[in-house]
């Protein structure tokens, strides 16, 4: 049986800045991916926003993590030639009532350190956005967009210079424990098993399967698994009508239909929020065209130009949650040791927005953990 190390399990965004982190600091890594590439699931179907910290509460790990990360991100970023870009966005009041809201938000934002935040009158936004519909906003200089998959493929680059190894299509399907950690049944056209005296589990959607399938792992310390799937559409025709990002404020789950860019200037629309009842059925990534309908209100609460029609399907992601409907939205998990009492084996759960701006601090958070 071979061994090694350490294990990362899943190569999103996040398992390879893990292994990154982990091979960087002399460790012997090998990460295990079920998919044929890299960053398949959630850290290719999201919003690509570098986010600056602002909703989260105060002290949390997505609060910490996201400022952290932030500042870290844009630094690697520079550094190894990943595009993306500082755009800014607007956080928009569309009626009076919602200008305590932006108050909220920014008395938050303060106290996350996020100190760059500040107000602009309806006059200045529609002077910087004239096609923008609004009775007051936030300024987030800080908001920027990140080529997803270009950071995925530095950051497994820099894993491999330090040592590390990628094995796609290898399905991790059962953990059994030994003493001095783990012996992992990798499933695939080559099955094997390989020992390892550390694991991580960054597996994203699959990370409560992984836990399920540890020798021994207490069931008390299985968070639950609420999947929320977000849907995203795109103008069919015609240029971006804003050059920054525009967020509505907040609704539950989520932060509103929002307008984001990608790095080519085409303007995108999303997510929703739609719940899926059956956290355990295949995922299905298919855009329903019918459910732009809603959008349309939405978006035109702050562009009120949206032509009819001009909404057509992009793409969808599914958030690995761990609150439903109506619930206050959960902390990320980060679990080490001390809290389920296995020596040697972390545990990612929740890891959805903003994983991927906080991606390298959490990559420092679970490097903590074994070390310790």
């Amino acid at each position: 049986m071979e061994r090694v190390e350490c294990v990362v399990v899943g190569a999103g965004v996040v398992g390879l800045a893990i292994a990154r982190r982990l091979a960087r600091a002399g460790r012997e890594v090998i990460v295990l991916e079920a998919a044929d590439a890299i960053g398949t699931g959630t850290s290719s179907r999201n919003s690509e926003v570098i986010h600056a910290g602002i909703y989260y509460p105060t002290g949390s790990l997505r609060a910490r993590l996201c400022v952290t990360g932030r500042d870290a991100l844009y630094q690697y970023c520079a550094e190894h030639g990943v595009e993306h870009r500082r755009l800014g966005k607007l956080i928009v009041a569309t009626e009076d009532g919602q200008l305590a809201r932006l108050d909220a938000i920014r008395a938050q934002a303060a106290a996350n350190g996020v100190t760059d935040l500040y107000a602009i009158d309806a006059a200045t936004a529609r002077q910087w956005e004239p096609n923008l519909r609004t009775v007051g906003a936030l300024v987030s200089p800080s908001t920027g967009i990140v080529d997803s998959h270009g950071l995925m493929l530095a950051l497994l680059g820099d894993a491999e210079d330090s040592g590390a190894m990628l094995a796609l299509l290898s399905p991790l399907e059962r953990v059994h424990r030994e003493t001095g950690g783990f012996v992992l049944e990798v499933g695939g056209a080559e099955p094997m098993r390989l020992g390892c005296a550390t694991l991580v589990n960054a597996a994203g959607l699959g990370a409560w399967a992984v836990a399920s399938g540890l020798e021994g792992f207490p069931a008390g310390h299985l968070p639950p698994r609420v999947l929320a799937k977000g849907n995203y559409y795109a103008l069919g025709q015609g240029r971006s009508p804003f050059s920054r990002l525009v967020y509505p404020v907040p609704v539950d789950g989520g932060l509103g239909v929002h307008l984001t860019l990608d790095l080519a200037g085409q303007a995108r629309f999303g997510p929703d929020v739609e719940w899926l009842a059956d956290a355990d059925a295949p995922v299905d990534y298919a855009v329903d065209p019918a459910r732009a309908d809603a959008f349309y209100d939405s978006v035109r609460a702050y562009w009120p130009g949206l032509p009819d029609g001009a909404l057509v399907p992009a793409y969808s992601g599914v958030r690995p949650k761990l609150s439903g409907p109506g619930q206050p939205q959960r902390d990320f998990v980060i679990q080490g040791h001390e809290t389920h009492g296995i020596p040697g084996l972390v545990n990612l759960f929740g890891i959805e927005s903003p994983g991927l701006t906080s991606c390298l601090a959490i990559a420092d958070a679970v490097a903590g953990l074994l070390d310790r």
